[in-house]
Protein backbone atom coordinates (compact mmCIF):
# COMPACT_ATOMS: atom_id res chain seq x y z
CA UNK A 1 0.00 0.00 0.00
CA UNK A 2 3.03 2.71 1.02
CA UNK A 3 4.39 1.93 -2.85
CA UNK A 4 0.78 2.69 -4.17
CA UNK A 5 0.34 5.56 -2.54
CA UNK A 6 4.48 6.95 -3.34
CA UNK A 7 3.24 6.02 -6.98
CA UNK A 8 -0.30 8.06 -6.69
CA UNK A 9 2.26 10.79 -5.10
CA UNK A 10 4.82 10.55 -8.13
CA UNK A 11 1.83 11.13 -10.75
CA UNK A 12 0.39 14.05 -9.01
CA UNK A 13 4.14 15.61 -9.60
CA UNK A 14 4.00 13.27 -12.98
CA UNK A 15 0.65 15.23 -14.29
CA UNK A 16 1.98 18.55 -13.64
CA UNK A 17 1.26 20.63 -17.51
CA UNK A 18 4.60 21.49 -17.46
CA UNK A 19 6.15 18.21 -16.54
CA UNK A 20 3.68 16.98 -19.39
CA UNK A 21 5.56 19.42 -22.04
CA UNK A 22 9.18 18.51 -20.55
CA UNK A 23 8.44 14.63 -21.03
CA UNK A 24 6.99 15.05 -24.23
CA UNK A 25 10.30 17.54 -25.69
CA UNK A 26 12.53 14.88 -23.95
CA UNK A 27 10.96 11.85 -26.04
CA UNK A 28 11.44 14.05 -28.62
CA UNK A 29 14.70 14.93 -28.84
CA UNK A 30 15.58 11.70 -27.22
CA UNK A 31 13.82 10.04 -30.64
CA UNK A 32 15.95 12.00 -32.82
CA UNK A 33 19.12 11.73 -30.93
CA UNK A 34 18.65 8.36 -31.27
CA UNK A 35 18.13 8.19 -34.51
CA UNK A 36 21.29 9.83 -35.27
CA UNK A 37 24.09 7.43 -35.75
CA UNK A 38 27.04 7.74 -33.28
CA UNK A 39 24.66 10.43 -30.36
CA UNK A 40 22.93 8.11 -28.25
CA UNK A 41 21.31 9.07 -25.33
CA UNK A 42 24.77 9.87 -23.27
CA UNK A 43 25.15 12.43 -26.03
CA UNK A 44 21.97 13.70 -25.90
CA UNK A 45 21.81 14.27 -22.43
CA UNK A 46 25.43 16.14 -21.96
CA UNK A 47 24.59 18.51 -24.30
CA UNK A 48 21.19 19.23 -23.12
CA UNK A 49 22.25 19.24 -19.47
CA UNK A 50 23.50 23.41 -19.38
CA UNK A 51 19.37 23.62 -19.94
CA UNK A 52 18.30 21.63 -17.17
CA UNK A 53 19.92 24.07 -14.47
CA UNK A 54 16.92 26.73 -15.06
CA UNK A 55 14.35 23.82 -14.55
CA UNK A 56 13.19 21.69 -10.97
CA UNK A 57 15.08 19.00 -10.12
CA UNK A 58 11.58 16.88 -11.10
CA UNK A 59 11.51 18.98 -14.46
CA UNK A 60 15.18 18.16 -15.03
CA UNK A 61 15.05 14.52 -14.23
CA UNK A 62 11.78 14.11 -16.48
CA UNK A 63 13.00 15.61 -19.08
CA UNK A 64 16.87 13.82 -18.93
CA UNK A 65 14.81 10.05 -18.50
CA UNK A 66 12.25 11.47 -21.32
CA UNK A 67 15.76 11.87 -24.07
CA UNK A 68 17.36 8.35 -22.17
CA UNK A 69 14.62 6.28 -23.22
CA UNK A 70 13.45 8.53 -26.19
CA UNK A 71 16.91 7.37 -27.75
CA UNK A 72 16.25 3.59 -27.37
CA UNK A 73 13.27 3.82 -29.20
CA UNK A 74 14.91 5.68 -31.73
CA UNK A 75 17.90 3.80 -31.99
CA UNK A 76 16.29 1.05 -34.36
CA UNK A 77 15.28 3.56 -36.77
CA UNK A 78 18.68 4.27 -38.67
CA UNK A 79 19.29 0.45 -37.94
CA UNK A 80 16.39 -0.73 -39.81
CA UNK A 81 16.41 2.02 -42.63
CA UNK A 82 20.75 2.64 -42.92
CA UNK A 83 22.36 -0.37 -41.31
CA UNK A 84 23.60 2.13 -38.78
CA UNK A 85 22.83 1.61 -35.33
CA UNK A 86 21.99 4.91 -33.71
CA UNK A 87 24.07 3.79 -30.26
CA UNK A 88 25.58 0.44 -29.24
CA UNK A 89 22.18 -1.13 -27.47
CA UNK A 90 20.57 -0.77 -31.27
CA UNK A 91 23.30 -2.55 -32.51
CA UNK A 92 21.12 -5.52 -32.65
CA UNK A 93 18.31 -4.16 -34.47
CA UNK A 94 20.66 -4.26 -37.78
CA UNK A 95 20.50 -8.25 -37.55
CA UNK A 96 17.22 -8.73 -38.41
CA UNK A 97 16.11 -5.05 -38.65
CA UNK A 98 17.47 -4.21 -41.88
CA UNK A 99 16.87 -7.52 -43.84
CA UNK A 100 13.49 -6.81 -42.82
CA UNK A 101 13.64 -3.52 -45.12
CA UNK A 102 15.44 -4.91 -48.28
CA UNK A 103 12.75 -7.09 -48.34
CA UNK A 104 10.12 -4.41 -48.49
CA UNK A 105 8.76 -5.11 -44.45
CA UNK A 106 9.83 -1.73 -43.63
CA UNK A 107 6.67 -1.01 -42.22
CA UNK A 108 6.30 -4.17 -39.87
CA UNK A 109 10.36 -3.61 -38.71
CA UNK A 110 9.38 0.07 -37.57
CA UNK A 111 6.14 -0.74 -35.74
CA UNK A 112 7.27 -4.02 -34.10
CA UNK A 113 10.53 -2.37 -32.63
CA UNK A 114 8.06 0.68 -31.77
CA UNK A 115 5.72 -2.00 -29.92
CA UNK A 116 8.38 -4.23 -28.31
CA UNK A 117 10.17 -1.15 -27.35
CA UNK A 118 6.87 0.18 -25.70
CA UNK A 119 6.23 -3.27 -23.57
CA UNK A 120 9.57 -3.62 -22.52
CA UNK A 121 8.95 -0.04 -21.01
CA UNK A 122 6.66 -0.59 -19.65
CA UNK A 123 7.11 -4.29 -17.97
CA UNK A 124 10.34 -2.87 -16.69
CA UNK A 125 8.80 0.05 -15.20
CA UNK A 126 6.04 -2.08 -13.19
CA UNK A 127 9.16 -4.15 -11.57
CA UNK A 128 10.88 -1.01 -10.96
CA UNK A 129 8.05 0.17 -8.89
CA UNK A 130 8.60 -3.24 -6.95
CA UNK A 131 11.94 -2.84 -6.72
CA UNK A 132 12.50 0.44 -5.57
CA UNK A 133 11.22 0.52 -2.35
CA UNK A 134 12.92 -3.01 -1.36
CA UNK A 135 16.05 -1.69 -2.55
CA UNK A 136 15.70 1.48 -0.78
CA UNK A 137 15.13 0.01 2.53
CA UNK A 138 17.89 -2.29 2.16
CA UNK A 139 20.26 0.45 1.61
CA UNK A 140 19.52 2.40 4.93
CA UNK A 141 21.74 -0.51 6.31
CA UNK A 142 25.02 1.44 4.27
CA UNK A 143 27.51 2.87 6.59
CA UNK A 144 30.63 4.61 5.53
CA UNK A 145 32.63 0.91 4.93
CA UNK A 146 29.64 -0.37 2.91
CA UNK A 147 29.59 3.06 0.52
CA UNK A 148 33.09 2.43 0.04
CA UNK A 149 32.81 -1.44 -0.80
CA UNK A 150 29.76 -0.34 -2.96
CA UNK A 151 31.70 1.82 -5.09
CA UNK A 152 34.69 -0.01 -5.50
CA UNK A 153 32.24 -3.28 -6.98
CA UNK A 154 30.93 -0.65 -9.03
CA UNK A 155 34.07 0.75 -10.42
CA UNK A 156 35.78 -3.14 -10.79
CA UNK A 157 32.02 -4.26 -12.64
CA UNK A 158 32.44 -1.30 -15.17
CA UNK A 159 36.12 -2.24 -16.01
CA UNK A 160 35.91 -5.53 -15.78
CA UNK A 161 32.66 -5.52 -18.25
CA UNK A 162 34.80 -4.20 -20.68
CA UNK A 163 35.21 -7.46 -22.55
CA UNK A 164 38.58 -8.35 -24.14
CA UNK A 165 39.87 -4.97 -22.70
CA UNK A 166 39.52 -5.03 -19.31
CA UNK A 167 43.44 -3.70 -18.31
CA UNK A 168 42.49 -0.98 -20.47
CA UNK A 169 38.86 -0.57 -18.60
CA UNK A 170 41.29 -0.71 -15.14
CA UNK A 171 43.02 2.20 -16.89
CA UNK A 172 39.59 4.00 -17.67
CA UNK A 173 38.89 3.85 -14.34
CA UNK A 174 42.64 5.41 -12.74
CA UNK A 175 42.39 8.25 -15.29
CA UNK A 176 39.00 8.66 -14.05
CA UNK A 177 39.74 8.78 -9.94
CA UNK A 178 42.87 10.77 -10.69
CA UNK A 179 40.90 13.48 -12.48
CA UNK A 180 38.77 13.54 -9.43
CA UNK A 181 41.66 14.12 -6.96
CA UNK A 182 42.21 17.36 -8.48
CA UNK A 183 41.69 20.78 -6.80
CA UNK A 184 41.65 21.83 -2.59
CA UNK A 185 41.42 18.48 -0.23
CA UNK A 186 37.85 18.52 1.53
CA UNK A 187 40.07 17.44 4.84
CA UNK A 188 43.02 19.37 5.01
CA UNK A 189 42.57 21.93 2.27
CA UNK A 190 46.03 20.91 0.55
CA UNK A 191 46.20 21.45 -2.90
CA UNK A 192 46.13 18.67 -5.05
CA UNK A 193 47.06 18.84 -8.87
CA UNK A 194 46.12 22.42 -9.50
CA UNK A 195 49.74 23.58 -10.57
CA UNK A 196 49.43 26.84 -9.93
CA UNK A 197 46.44 27.37 -11.38
CA UNK A 198 43.75 29.25 -9.44
CA UNK A 199 40.67 27.92 -11.27
CA UNK A 200 42.00 24.27 -10.49
CA UNK A 201 41.50 24.59 -7.04
CA UNK A 202 37.46 23.51 -7.11
CA UNK A 203 38.53 20.96 -8.96
CA UNK A 204 37.57 19.56 -12.33
CA UNK A 205 33.47 19.88 -12.65
CA UNK A 206 32.74 16.50 -14.24
CA UNK A 207 30.24 17.59 -16.68
CA UNK A 208 32.87 19.37 -18.60
CA UNK A 209 34.65 16.28 -18.78
CA UNK A 210 30.95 14.43 -19.69
CA UNK A 211 30.25 17.17 -22.70
CA UNK A 212 33.79 16.89 -24.25
CA UNK A 213 33.67 13.12 -24.73
CA UNK A 214 30.13 12.24 -25.25
CA UNK A 215 29.73 15.68 -27.14
CA UNK A 216 33.02 16.52 -28.91
CA UNK A 217 34.29 13.38 -29.27
CA UNK A 218 31.66 12.17 -31.05
CA UNK A 219 32.32 15.17 -33.51
CA UNK A 220 36.11 14.71 -33.34
CA UNK A 221 35.52 10.72 -34.74
CA UNK A 222 33.08 11.81 -37.42
CA UNK A 223 35.42 14.26 -39.12
CA UNK A 224 36.44 11.41 -41.31
CA UNK A 225 33.69 10.65 -43.22
CA UNK A 226 31.83 13.96 -42.30
CA UNK A 227 32.32 14.60 -46.38
CA UNK A 228 30.78 11.08 -47.78
CA UNK A 229 27.79 10.30 -49.26
CA UNK A 230 24.95 9.33 -47.00
CA UNK A 231 23.46 6.18 -47.75
CA UNK A 232 20.35 5.93 -49.19
CA UNK A 233 16.92 5.14 -47.25
CA UNK A 234 13.47 4.79 -47.73
CA UNK A 235 11.23 7.65 -47.05
CA UNK A 236 7.51 7.10 -48.33
CA UNK A 237 5.88 4.40 -46.39
CA UNK A 238 2.43 2.69 -46.50
CA UNK A 239 0.71 1.82 -42.89
CA UNK A 240 2.85 1.14 -40.06
CA UNK A 241 1.86 -1.65 -38.46
CA UNK A 242 2.16 -5.68 -38.17
CA UNK A 243 -0.23 -8.58 -38.87
CA UNK A 244 -1.79 -10.45 -36.42
CA UNK A 245 0.25 -13.79 -37.41
CA UNK A 246 3.47 -11.36 -36.68
CA UNK A 247 2.08 -10.17 -33.21
CA UNK A 248 0.96 -14.13 -32.06
CA UNK A 249 4.92 -15.08 -33.18
CA UNK A 250 6.04 -11.87 -31.57
CA UNK A 251 4.43 -11.47 -28.38
CA UNK A 252 6.25 -14.22 -25.71
CA UNK A 253 9.88 -13.64 -27.02
CA UNK A 254 8.76 -9.64 -26.29
CA UNK A 255 7.38 -10.77 -22.77
CA UNK A 256 10.70 -12.65 -22.02
CA UNK A 257 13.05 -10.11 -23.10
CA UNK A 258 11.58 -7.08 -20.69
CA UNK A 259 12.75 -8.68 -17.44
CA UNK A 260 15.93 -9.94 -18.92
CA UNK A 261 16.72 -6.16 -20.03
CA UNK A 262 15.67 -4.72 -16.99
CA UNK A 263 17.87 -7.24 -14.83
CA UNK A 264 20.90 -6.76 -16.85
CA UNK A 265 20.37 -2.91 -16.74
CA UNK A 266 20.70 -3.33 -13.39
CA UNK A 267 23.80 -4.14 -13.06
CA UNK A 268 26.51 -0.99 -13.03
CA UNK A 269 28.50 -1.14 -16.65
CA UNK A 270 26.06 -3.91 -18.36
CA UNK A 271 23.93 -1.80 -20.13
CA UNK A 272 21.83 -2.31 -22.90
CA UNK A 273 24.10 -2.98 -25.60
CA UNK A 274 24.66 -6.29 -23.33
CA UNK A 275 21.11 -6.81 -22.72
CA UNK A 276 19.91 -6.58 -26.38
CA UNK A 277 22.76 -9.40 -27.38
CA UNK A 278 21.50 -11.56 -24.66
CA UNK A 279 17.83 -11.21 -25.78
CA UNK A 280 18.74 -11.95 -29.46
CA UNK A 281 20.82 -15.17 -28.34
CA UNK A 282 18.57 -16.30 -26.21
CA UNK A 283 15.63 -16.38 -28.89
CA UNK A 284 17.97 -17.62 -32.20
CA UNK A 285 18.88 -20.55 -29.51
CA UNK A 286 14.84 -21.38 -28.66
CA UNK A 287 14.14 -20.87 -31.99
CA UNK A 288 12.74 -23.62 -34.25
CA UNK A 289 14.31 -22.22 -37.55
CA UNK A 290 17.58 -20.38 -36.08
CA UNK A 291 18.97 -20.46 -39.81
CA UNK A 292 16.45 -17.66 -40.23
CA UNK A 293 17.82 -15.00 -38.10
CA UNK A 294 19.90 -12.68 -40.03
CA UNK A 295 17.69 -12.87 -42.86
CA UNK A 296 14.73 -10.86 -41.71
CA UNK A 297 13.40 -12.23 -39.19
CA UNK A 298 11.10 -10.27 -37.25
CA UNK A 299 11.38 -12.03 -33.88
CA UNK A 300 15.06 -11.51 -33.53
CA UNK A 301 14.28 -7.54 -34.60
CA UNK A 302 11.20 -7.87 -31.80
CA UNK A 303 13.34 -9.20 -29.00
CA UNK A 304 16.52 -6.85 -28.47
CA UNK A 305 14.17 -4.02 -28.86
CA UNK A 306 12.15 -5.27 -25.92
CA UNK A 307 15.50 -5.84 -24.24
CA UNK A 308 17.17 -2.53 -24.75
CA UNK A 309 14.50 -0.47 -23.45
CA UNK A 310 13.48 -2.04 -20.30
CA UNK A 311 18.09 -2.64 -19.39
CA UNK A 312 17.30 1.86 -19.92
CA UNK A 313 14.70 1.46 -17.21
CA UNK A 314 16.32 -1.12 -15.11
CA UNK A 315 19.85 1.03 -15.10
CA UNK A 316 17.89 3.82 -12.82
CA UNK A 317 17.85 1.02 -9.92
CA UNK A 318 21.40 1.63 -8.76
CA UNK A 319 21.47 5.18 -9.34
CA UNK A 320 18.06 6.36 -7.29
CA UNK A 321 18.46 3.48 -5.02
CA UNK A 322 22.51 3.29 -4.46
CA UNK A 323 23.86 6.48 -6.31
CA UNK A 324 25.55 4.52 -8.53
CA UNK A 325 25.30 4.74 -11.68
CA UNK A 326 23.87 1.73 -13.82
CA UNK A 327 25.18 2.93 -17.44
CA UNK A 328 26.88 6.35 -18.67
CA UNK A 329 23.43 8.12 -19.65
CA UNK A 330 22.55 7.71 -15.89
CA UNK A 331 26.01 8.58 -14.97
CA UNK A 332 25.29 11.92 -16.87
CA UNK A 333 22.02 11.89 -15.09
CA UNK A 334 24.04 11.62 -11.63
CA UNK A 335 25.79 14.38 -12.37
CA UNK A 336 22.69 16.65 -12.91
CA UNK A 337 21.47 15.76 -9.74
CA UNK A 338 24.88 16.39 -7.87
CA UNK A 339 24.56 20.10 -9.53
CA UNK A 340 21.02 20.25 -8.24
CA UNK A 341 21.86 20.00 -4.78
CA UNK A 342 20.59 16.34 -4.98
CA UNK A 343 22.04 13.11 -3.24
CA UNK A 344 21.11 10.12 -5.03
CA UNK A 345 21.39 7.15 -2.91
CA UNK A 346 19.43 5.37 -0.30
CA UNK A 347 18.20 8.65 1.44
CA UNK A 348 16.47 10.02 -2.00
CA UNK A 349 12.99 7.64 -1.50
CA UNK A 350 12.56 9.39 2.09
CA UNK A 351 13.91 12.36 1.49
CA UNK A 352 12.97 13.48 -1.66
CA UNK A 353 10.35 11.55 -2.91
CA UNK A 354 8.90 13.22 -4.85
CA UNK A 355 11.53 13.38 -6.96
CA UNK A 356 12.03 9.73 -6.72
CA UNK A 357 8.28 8.76 -7.43
CA UNK A 358 7.87 11.31 -10.05
CA UNK A 359 10.38 10.50 -12.29
CA UNK A 360 9.09 6.74 -12.30
CA UNK A 361 5.48 7.86 -12.79
CA UNK A 362 6.70 10.21 -15.86
CA UNK A 363 8.07 6.67 -17.22
CA UNK A 364 4.99 5.35 -17.54
CA UNK A 365 3.37 8.60 -19.51
CA UNK A 366 6.55 8.94 -21.67
CA UNK A 367 6.36 5.19 -22.52
CA UNK A 368 2.66 6.23 -23.84
CA UNK A 369 3.95 9.45 -25.44
CA UNK A 370 6.84 7.85 -27.32
CA UNK A 371 4.58 5.37 -28.69
CA UNK A 372 2.60 7.89 -30.49
CA UNK A 373 5.51 9.58 -31.55
CA UNK A 374 7.49 6.28 -32.84
CA UNK A 375 4.73 4.62 -34.69
CA UNK A 376 2.36 7.29 -36.48
CA UNK A 377 4.76 9.79 -36.86
CA UNK A 378 7.54 7.48 -38.01
CA UNK A 379 7.31 8.34 -41.49
CA UNK A 380 8.16 12.01 -40.65
CA UNK A 381 10.34 11.97 -37.93
CA UNK A 382 13.41 9.37 -39.86
CA UNK A 383 13.60 12.00 -42.02
CA UNK A 384 15.89 13.53 -39.72
CA UNK A 385 18.24 10.82 -41.08
CA UNK A 386 18.63 13.05 -44.02
CA UNK A 387 19.98 15.86 -41.93
CA UNK A 388 24.25 15.77 -43.06
CA UNK A 389 26.98 15.61 -40.88
CA UNK A 390 28.15 19.11 -42.39
CA UNK A 391 25.16 21.13 -40.73
CA UNK A 392 24.84 18.62 -37.73
CA UNK A 393 28.00 18.70 -36.07
CA UNK A 394 28.50 22.48 -35.67
CA UNK A 395 25.31 22.81 -33.74
CA UNK A 396 26.80 19.98 -31.16
CA UNK A 397 29.76 22.18 -31.17
CA UNK A 398 27.71 25.32 -30.75
CA UNK A 399 26.24 23.64 -27.81
CA UNK A 400 28.87 21.90 -26.14
CA UNK A 401 30.95 25.05 -26.11
CA UNK A 402 28.12 27.81 -24.67
CA UNK A 403 27.24 25.05 -22.57
CA UNK A 404 30.51 24.42 -21.03
CA UNK A 405 30.78 28.16 -20.59
CA UNK A 406 27.82 28.42 -18.32
CA UNK A 407 28.69 26.17 -16.01
CA UNK A 408 31.27 28.23 -14.61
CA UNK A 409 31.67 31.72 -16.97
CA UNK A 410 35.42 30.71 -17.45
CA UNK A 411 37.75 30.46 -20.25
CA UNK A 412 39.96 27.57 -18.93
CA UNK A 413 36.89 25.46 -19.02
CA UNK A 414 37.06 25.86 -22.47
CA UNK A 415 40.86 24.27 -22.49
CA UNK A 416 39.99 21.53 -20.71
CA UNK A 417 37.10 21.12 -22.58
CA UNK A 418 39.37 20.78 -25.73
CA UNK A 419 41.80 18.58 -23.89
CA UNK A 420 39.40 15.73 -22.46
CA UNK A 421 37.74 16.03 -26.23
CA UNK A 422 41.10 15.22 -27.52
CA UNK A 423 41.07 12.34 -24.88
CA UNK A 424 37.91 10.88 -25.31
CA UNK A 425 39.29 10.57 -29.27
CA UNK A 426 42.08 8.73 -28.68
CA UNK A 427 40.35 6.09 -25.99
CA UNK A 428 37.85 6.00 -28.70
CA UNK A 429 40.63 4.85 -31.16
CA UNK A 430 42.39 2.92 -29.11
CA UNK A 431 39.65 0.83 -27.89
CA UNK A 432 40.08 2.37 -24.16
CA UNK A 433 36.25 2.15 -22.45
CA UNK A 434 34.99 5.49 -21.39
CA UNK A 435 32.42 4.57 -18.87
CA UNK A 436 34.59 3.36 -16.35
CA UNK A 437 36.55 7.03 -16.31
CA UNK A 438 33.05 8.91 -16.23
CA UNK A 439 31.66 6.92 -13.51
CA UNK A 440 35.27 7.47 -11.55
CA UNK A 441 35.32 11.01 -11.99
CA UNK A 442 31.96 10.92 -10.50
CA UNK A 443 32.33 9.02 -7.35
CA UNK A 444 36.03 9.73 -6.84
CA UNK A 445 35.46 12.23 -4.08
CA UNK A 446 32.49 10.58 -2.66
CA UNK A 447 34.88 7.19 -2.48
CA UNK A 448 37.13 9.13 -0.64
CA UNK A 449 35.22 10.30 1.85
CA UNK A 450 33.91 7.43 2.63
CA UNK A 451 37.24 5.50 3.27
CA UNK A 452 38.10 8.04 5.57
CA UNK A 453 35.48 8.13 7.31
CA UNK A 454 35.57 4.68 7.98
CA UNK A 455 38.87 4.96 8.86
CA UNK A 456 38.29 7.61 11.63
CA UNK A 457 35.29 5.41 12.62
CA UNK A 458 37.42 2.26 13.31
CA UNK A 459 41.13 3.95 14.50
CA UNK A 460 42.27 3.02 11.21
CA UNK A 461 41.82 -0.96 11.17
CA UNK A 462 41.12 -2.00 7.39
CA UNK A 463 38.94 -5.00 9.07
CA UNK A 464 35.90 -2.00 9.18
CA UNK A 465 35.68 -2.62 5.13
CA UNK A 466 35.37 -6.68 5.78
CA UNK A 467 33.23 -6.91 9.05
CA UNK A 468 29.50 -6.11 7.91
CA UNK A 469 27.55 -8.84 5.72
CA UNK A 470 26.85 -6.37 3.24
CA UNK A 471 30.66 -5.18 2.75
CA UNK A 472 31.30 -9.09 2.16
CA UNK A 473 29.10 -9.52 0.05
CA UNK A 474 30.24 -6.63 -2.32
CA UNK A 475 34.02 -7.80 -1.54
CA UNK A 476 32.91 -11.10 -3.38
CA UNK A 477 30.88 -9.30 -5.72
CA UNK A 478 33.70 -7.56 -6.49
CA UNK A 479 35.96 -10.44 -7.18
CA UNK A 480 33.32 -12.63 -8.66
CA UNK A 481 32.92 -9.98 -11.16
CA UNK A 482 37.01 -9.74 -12.48
CA UNK A 483 36.87 -13.75 -12.22
CA UNK A 484 33.84 -13.58 -14.53
CA UNK A 485 35.20 -11.11 -17.04
CA UNK A 486 38.25 -12.82 -17.41
CA UNK A 487 36.64 -16.67 -17.52
CA UNK A 488 34.64 -15.06 -20.59
CA UNK A 489 37.52 -13.36 -22.00
CA UNK A 490 39.64 -16.57 -22.21
CA UNK A 491 36.11 -18.72 -23.24
CA UNK A 492 36.19 -15.76 -26.35
CA UNK A 493 39.63 -16.36 -27.33
CA UNK A 494 38.90 -20.12 -27.35
CA UNK A 495 35.64 -19.76 -29.95
CA UNK A 496 37.88 -17.50 -31.69
CA UNK A 497 40.67 -19.97 -32.00
CA UNK A 498 38.25 -22.42 -32.97
CA UNK A 499 36.63 -20.86 -35.79
CA UNK A 500 40.57 -19.90 -37.31
CA UNK A 501 41.56 -23.44 -37.09
CA UNK A 502 38.26 -24.60 -38.91
CA UNK A 503 38.36 -22.06 -41.35
CA UNK A 504 41.81 -23.18 -42.04
CA UNK A 505 41.43 -26.83 -42.34
CA UNK A 506 38.02 -25.99 -44.74
CA UNK A 507 40.75 -24.13 -46.96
Amino acid sequence: MDTISFLMQGFSVALQPINLFWVTLGGILGTIVGMLPGLGPATGVAVLLPLTFTMGAEAAMITMAGVYYGAMFGGSRSSILINTPGDGAAVAATFDGYPMAKNGRAESALAISAIASFIGGGVSIILMIFAANTVAKFALKFGPAEYFMLMVFALSATAAMSRGNMIKGFISMIIGLMISSVGLDAQSGVQRFTFGVMELQGGIDFLIVIIAIYALGEVFKSFKTINKDQVKMQTKFGKIWITKEEWKRCKWPILRSAPLGFFIGALPGAGGTMAALMAYNNEKQMSENPEEFGKGEIIGLAAPESANNAASVGAFIPMLSLGVPGSGTTAVMMGALLMLGIQPGPMLFVQHPDIAWGLIASMFIGNIVLAIINIPLAGILVKVLAIPGKVLYPLILGLAFVGTYALGNSTLDFILLLIFALMGYIMNKENIPTSPLILAIIVGNMMEQSFRQAMVISNNNLEVFFKSPVSICLSLLTVGSILFSLYKSKQDERKQQTSTLNSSESV
